[in-house]
């Protein structure tokens, strides 16, 4: 069984469809032609949460009768994707999402129809400015990481040819209005705040450097600008795309599957022919389209406004999913555990994310109206953090931790101060903080050291909590002060909304001794 097999004449699918495969449902060739002729869709950035999310989402429309045009793939940063993943397998590739009871569902992708290297070097440069300058183009779209929106003085210098993603798009942007000024909606669908603001400012960038230097005419700058003409919608993505499971992989080749190497190209882009990840997806995107769209609400998009786009983006960060990821990866590196799911097996932590959520986080909770908070956290909780097939880390999500604990809990706790609400509600969320001091130690609860997750603030804070000793109640305290004093780390002073002293009590059952942690968390838990 081999993914091009359905592209030959005579295919039979019964042998797949036995085994629990999904199969495309629509003509591939006469997608693949008329989008040949009447792009549609441009996506750059054709790694595993492309293939796994937004070519799955247009697929499904695809298999709906309802639409007719699949994607082109643009890749501008790692070119090996293009000759490893998608050439050998004729732009075909399976999704396999991975559920919380541990069963799978396979569906083979069929949506994209070309996969092209955006870089000069190549000729499929010249294809991509065809496409670009075509007038059925309706839509370009990102999934390039945060860091891929990148620019700096050297390669906004280079005029139009540049090396940053945003650069070459730019120049892209530049063939379409001299083809007649197109209309064209640039849309991020990267997992960043206002992704589409992040996009319009490189963009922007480049053209107008380019006009100071006399390269391009004010007109282009103007077009950009020009909101009938080139628009930036916000959108939120939450899906988690980890890299190919070796259980997938065993799971593939018993079907007899045999498209199921791994892949690693030179810059460790970690891939395969197929894609695993979680069941559980969500895209908001803001409706703010000037040449029309794709129906990806066919395959179960939401488009709206972008203040709603907004409150569902405030909703998962500051309530229904960040803040437990960072209470489970702070107590969880100090409980020595190394898998997410793992830990939700645990009474404690199960619980105490459970009311961290429910009962802490969510009066205060930003409503959008169009996904409900209760059943989004309800998913969080029952089928997301246990799930035994995402390989997620502690030590991973504990990552930059000190950036993250003011969005996370800190919009929270100013929230209740802001509406006046009682603050004795707040024990786990105190308990969060605490626990960040002990964390900073290095020290797992039996005693035995590790290394802190990497953060740009952690040499520092570190140096802080530096005299504290574990197992010593009777000590100089006077540093926590200092430490919970920090706006620039949790967005308040905690002596100056009240609840510092708490924090503090807390910090020093922590610092018992051995079990401590564990005693800490299993008291304030029951207590809550």
């Amino acid at each position: 069984m081999k993914l091009t097999d359905i592209l030959n004449s005579g295919f039979d699918s019964a042998q797949w469809e036995a085994k629990g495969y999904q199969l495309p449902k629509f003509d591939i060739e006469a997608v693949r032609e008329k989008t040949f002729k009447q792009p549609t869709w441009v996506h750059f950035g054709g790694g595993n949460i492309f293939r796994a999310f937004p070519a799955a989402l247009l697929n499904d429309a695809l298999n709906s009768g309802q639409y007719d045009r699949g994607v082109i793939v643009a890749e501008t940063f790692d070119f090996e994707v293009i000759d490893k993943v998608y050439a050998p397998y004729e732009n075909l590739s399976l999704l396999v999402s991975l559920r919380s009871d541990g069963t799978v569902e396979k569906k083979v992708i069929a949506s994209v129809t070309e996969a092209l290297k955006a870089d000069y070097q190549f000729s499929d440069w010249q294809r991509l400015t065809e496409i670009f300058r075509n007038e059925s183009l309706q839509m370009i779209s990102f999934t390039i990481t945060e860091k891929g929106y990148a620019w700096n003085e050297t390669d906004l210098a280079k005029g139009l040819n540049p090396i940053f993603a945003l650069g070459k798009v730019a120049v892209l942007l530049y063939e379409r209005w001299k083809a007649g000024q197109l209309p064209l909606t640039v849309q991020s669908m990267d997992n960043c705040s206002h992704n589409g603001d992040r996009v319009k400012t490189g963009v922007l960038a480049y053209a107008e450097r380019w006009l100071k230097d006399g390269i391009v005419p004010e007109a282009f700058v103007a077009y950009l600008k020009d909101e009938s003409k080139i628009t930036f919608p916000w959108s939120m993505i939450d899906k988690i795309t980890p890299r190919p499971h070796e259980n997938v992989k065993a799971l593939l080749a018993a079907d007899g599957f045999e498209d199921n190497e791994y892949i690693e190209t030179e810059k460790h882009t970690f891939t395969a022919p197929f894609v695993n990840a979680e069941e559980v997806q969500y895209l908001v995107v803001e409706d703010s389209y000037t040449n029309g769209r794709p129906p990806l609400n066919l395959g179960g998009a939401i488009y709206t406004t972008r203040e709603v786009v907004d409150k569902v983006e405030t909703m998962k960060v500051t309530t229904c999913l960040n803040p437990l990821h960072t209470a489970m990866s702070i107590y969880g590196c100090m409980l020595g555990y190394t898998l997410i799911s793992a830990e939700m097996n645990d009474p404690d932590m199960r619980s105490f994310v459970q009311k961290l959520g429910y009962i802490e986080a969510m009066p205060v909770v930003t409503d959008p109206g169009v996904l409900n908070p209760y059943e989004f956290i309800g998913d969080v909780i029952n089928r997301r953090l246990p799930n035994p097939f995402m390989p997620d880390a502690p030590q991973r999500i504990a990552m930059d931790t000190s950036q993250k604990l003011s969005i996370r809990f800190g919009e929270t706790v100013k929230k209740y101060v802001e509406r006046g609400l009682d603050k004795s509600n707040l024990v786990l969320i105190p308990l969060v903080l605490a626990g960040y001091a002990r964390y900073l130690k290095g020290v797992k609860d039996d005693g035995t050291s590790f290394d802190c997750s990497p953060d740009p603030m952690l040499e520092e804070l570190q140096a802080i909590v530096a005299l504290l000793e574990i197992g010593k109640p009777q000590q100089d305290w006077s540093p926590l002060k200092s430490l919970y004093a920090r706006k620039d780390v949790f967005g308040f002073d905690a002596y100056e909304i009240g609840i510092g002293d708490q924090i503090e009590g807390m910090v020093k059952e922590l610092f018992a001794g051995p079990g401590a942690v564990r005693a800490t968390l299993h008291k304030y838990v029951e207590k809550r």
